[in-house]
């Protein structure tokens, strides 16, 4: 059962809904936003143009590890999307999943969000939550890409691993010198039969403790883990569609092939904010603009929260995305219950009591 059969959700129902505040962002974020409003007894719809709740977890690396989330020195992607869920489940959140936000327009007493599917929601306040917008891979320019992009399971190129499982007892070249291309080599490596990192420079930008584990795995008596650096991606070779090669190269145009079953590229995602930046707000670089002490945008009743907001120090880590909502939601509590003092107190002491 997917995330979207275990919780309400609409399909393209072109209806019309009235709800207190629509969060556009099923990612993380997004979902723990539900739980922070209604801890507030504030109702909330969440719009997602994905089919499936999670964001960019749950789509590109769903068993990914994640090492900075607090109280779990380790948890999946997946995993975290599944018990954010569970935790936002008793405010019943409305899900309106496969559909993009399209419009926003003003209406009384707040906005009135439509998407792509027909389906209208009034509400008092919107949180943007949509990560860096829409996404897709950073794709190395090699000839024949579209060729292996085809290619099944575990074999050819992948820009991201929905199963490990896929990739046991294979030879892979994972590309790349972040923290996505460190992760999955150090995920891998007891499975794969050998993994050639290939990068630019021996310097690299992930996590230093990450960064230290894998130089760990290099030098290792099973030679199992190899770093090709200082190299970039060449070419692509292959036997009828089926990948048996890359080809690497130096900046002084030494070249070296690596016979792999599969290429793992991991350059970041390339992003495009679609109808929010028609919005009329603040950007910076492609973000939100947001006083950091709310998430308030430069127009009134519209927030931005997660890796979508921006503003001086911000971190774009996910534990950040969770305090900046709970910014949010206690100043948009001003806005749907006015009559209302808020008199916080700790959940400690009300616990969850849900809609």
């Amino acid at each position: 059962m997917s995330h979207a059969d275990a919780h309400d959700s609409t399909a393209h129902d072109g209806a019309l809904h009235e709800t207190d505040v629509v969060i556009v962002g099923a990612g993380p974020v997004g979902l723990f936003q539900v739980f922070q409003l209604g801890m507030l007894r504030i109702r909330a719809h969440v719009v997602d143009a994905l089919p499936e709740i999670g964001g960019q977890c749950q789509a590109l690396y769903p068993e990914k590890p994640i090492y900075d989330i607090p109280g779990y020195p380790e948890i999946s992607a997946s995993g975290l999307v599944e018990r954010l869920a569970t935790q936002a489940a008793p405010f019943k959140p409305r899900y309106h999943l496969g559909q993009r936000v399209e419009t926003l327009e003003p209406a009384v007493g707040g906005w009135l969000v439509g998407t792509d599917a027909g389906t209208r929601i009034r509400c008092t306040a919107v949180v943007i939550a949509a990560g860096a917008g829409a996404f897709g891979p950073k794709r190395p320019p090699l000839d024949d890409l579209p060729v292996y992009e085809q290619q099944g399971p575990g074999e050819g190129v992948h820009y991201m691993v929905g199963r490990r499982e896929d990739f046991r007892g294979q030879r892979l070249a994972i590309a790349g010198g972040g923290d996505s291309a460190l992760d999955w080599t150090l995920a891998l490596a007891d499975i794969a039969e050998k993994i050639y990192v290939v990068h630019r420079r021996d310097k690299f930008r992930a996590h230093p403790d990450s960064v230290a584990r894998m130089r760990a795995l290099a030098e290792a008596e099973d030679d199992r883990v190899e770093l090709v650096v200082p190299y970039q991606l060449h070419a692509l070779h292959g036997d009828q569609g089926r990948l048996t090669g890359v080809s690497v190269t130096t900046l002084d145009g030494a070249e070296r092939r690596l016979d792999v079953d599969a290429l793992l590229p991991f350059f970041g995602l390339s992003s495009k904010l679609g109808p929010i930046a028609e919005w009329g707000l603040d950007l910076e670089r492609n973000r939100v603009l947001v006083d950091p002490s709310n998430c308030a945008t430069s127009v009134g009743g519209i927030y931005a929260i997660g890796d979508v907001a921006t503003y001086p120090g911000k971190l774009k880590l996910i534990l950040c995305g969770f305090s900046e909502a709970a910014l949010a939601a206690h100043d948009i509590h001003g806005r749907v219950h006015p009559d209302q003092a808020l008199h916080w107190e700790y959940s400690t002491n009300t616990g969850v009591q849900g809609f």
